[in-house]
């Protein structure tokens, strides 16, 4: 009885662990705006893609300053970019959202 008893032990136990998350590796050149927005894997992670856009362009500006209030209107800038421009790369989008705004 007691074998049984661990062995069904150990079957819950591997039962409770939670799935692992798939790993989502994106093309930063190839993503659309339609696919930011609207890609029900790529569009919840907004927040991490538009870090990674700030860190990429303030690189290549040589700025190290992160002013967390611009970070978040360019995301806004963005995203309303893309609304109206679905089919563009999320990449020219920034550029021209941003560009535009200046």
């Amino acid at each position: 009885m007691r074998p049984q008893l661990i062995r069904l032990g150990g079957l819950l136990a591997l039962l409770a662990v939670p799935a692992a998350n798939a790993q989502i590796k994106l093309d930063m050149a190839k993503m659309t705006c339609r696919q930011y927005l609207v890609d029900k894997n790529i569009a919840p992670q907004e927040k991490i893609i538009a870090a990674w856009f700030s860190g990429y362009f303030n690189a290549k500006n040589n700025n190290t300053v992160v002013d967390v209030e611009t970070v978040a209107s360019n995301k806004d800038k963005v995203e309303d970019y893309c609304r109206m421009n679905l089919d563009v790369t999320l990449m020219d989008a920034v550029k021209a959202a941003l560009e535009r705004g200046k």
